[in-house]
């Protein structure tokens, strides 16, 4: 074994660039679902309730896929997870540019689910463990600026291909494919490792998930799955139909959707660095006055009319802020035993078992009360999830950070 202290500064950056570059190519194929949606629908001849279910499927892939894999990484090495999902991944989003029917595409969907809804929690389990807890939120921050950036650059490249070919944005899974190997030369072994500021790890249970159900640890397992599964809520009804509201609904054309879809996530991107630092120094449940703000701009945003120009900064102020859950990442960890750390992480995707209705309900609700009204809903999820997330323990320690 040796400590996460003893490893040379310049070893620990470059295992957390190679995280957030697998990250970069995890967040490109899971946000292809969104970005794609219509035309997806448009290509295969879905209509809006039939396209619905590919987000679903996708999502149960994903909570299902966190849970197993999540404890196989546990005890089998993150390490080795890590380079497994960037293969499962990158395959299952090439497969998608050869599906020819929904059925297919559901298959296609939750295999892609299945693999990326490990990431998070894989990430979780590495990155922490390397660096000492004031510098966990800056790190989160970096990471969600990597997710950020791939569906800012996805959006990008719709404005040149969303019109034509858009399958080119699937084969971008070969990518990850080819990466995958290197995670042995950058990656620290995880299983000789003792985490920064730690021991070495326990026993795990035969279940490791049961552990965190344990009497100790239940009540605030079950807060936390609420809070995630309220997240996924409100982004599905909003994030996961802005491109369809943006081109149906507004009448814009394949530039100004992937303009738009770019200012959002441009927005998270500066906001995961600023949320990650503002946790760091005023403490993990503070980001929590974010959610409050998303919901206020998801009203503005749908009742105000707007131009290219005025709907792309409110989607920015947006984005800036639903990107403070950027801190959940290393307050899991932080939340439970070092040895359940990707176990812990999965429990983000335990709130997808919220969201699995989100998009056909949604669907459903936008015949009747149309599209905007539906998108709201988004708001009154967020504010919720911010009440659950200023009920859980605070885990910042108080003792100054030493110098990098």
């Amino acid at each position: 074994m040796i400590r996460a202290e003893d490893l040379p500064l310049g070893r620990r950056v470059a295992a957390f660039a190679f995280i957030a570059l697998a990250y970069f190519f995890y967040a490109w194929s899971f946000n292809t679902v969104d970005v794609l949606r219509p035309y997806i629908a448009q290509d295969l001849g879905l209509d809006l309730q039939q396209v619905s279910y590919i987000y679903t499927a996708q999502a149960v892939g994903a909570l299902i896929g966190a849970i197993v894999n999540a404890q196989l990484a546990d005890r089998f090495g993150r390490r080795n997870a890590l380079c497994l999902l960037m293969i499962a991944f990158g395959a299952a989003l090439v497969s998608g540019a050869l599906v020819t029917s929904l059925t297919q595409v559901l298959i296609q969907r939750f295999a892609l689910g299945y693999f990326t809804g490990s990431m998070f929690a894989v990430a979780v389990g590495l990155y922490p463990g390397l660096f000492e807890q004031r510098r966990r939120g800056g790190l989160a921050g970096l990471l969600l600026c990597s997710y950020n950036l791939a569906v800012m650059l996805q959006g990008q490249a719709g404005r040149w291909f969303l019109d034509g070919d858009w399958k080119v944005l699937l084969w971008v899974g070969l990518v990850p494919i080819l990466l995958a190997p290197l995670a042995y030369v950058f990656v620290p072994d995880d299983r000789k490792l003792v985490p920064w500021g730690g021991h070495s790890p326990g026993k795990l249970a035969k279940l490791p998930a049961a552990e965190l159900f344990r009497p100790e640890y239940r009540g605030r397992t079950l807060l936390v799955i609420s809070m995630t599964g309220l997240n996924f809520v409100a982004y599905q009804a909003f994030n996961g139909w802005h491109s369809t509201y943006l081109k149906d609904t507004l009448g814009f054309n394949g530039d100004g959707v992937g303009a738009v879809i770019s200012a959002t996530f441009f927005g998270s991107l500066v906001g995961s660095l600023a949320w990650g630092l503002i946790a760091d120094r005023m403490g993990r449940r503070f980001d929590a006055i974010s959610f409050v703000g998303a919901a206020a701009l998801i009203v503005i945003y749908l009742t105000v009319p707007l131009g290219i120009g005025l709907r792309q900064v409110a989607a920015f102020v947006y984005g800036f802020f639903f990107s403070a859950s950027v801190i959940w990442g290393p307050w899991l960890a932080e939340l439970y035993p070092t040895h359940l750390r990707s176990t812990a992480g999965s429990l983000f995707n335990y709130g997808r078992i919220f969201s699995f209705l989100a998009p056909p309900l949604t669907a459903a609700l936008s015949g009747t009360i149309g599209l905007p009204a539906t998108m709201a809903l988004g708001a009154p999820a967020f504010l919720l999830a911010a009440l659950l997330w200023a009920r859980l323990p605070e885990t910042l320690s108080r003792e100054p950070a030493r110098s990098a």
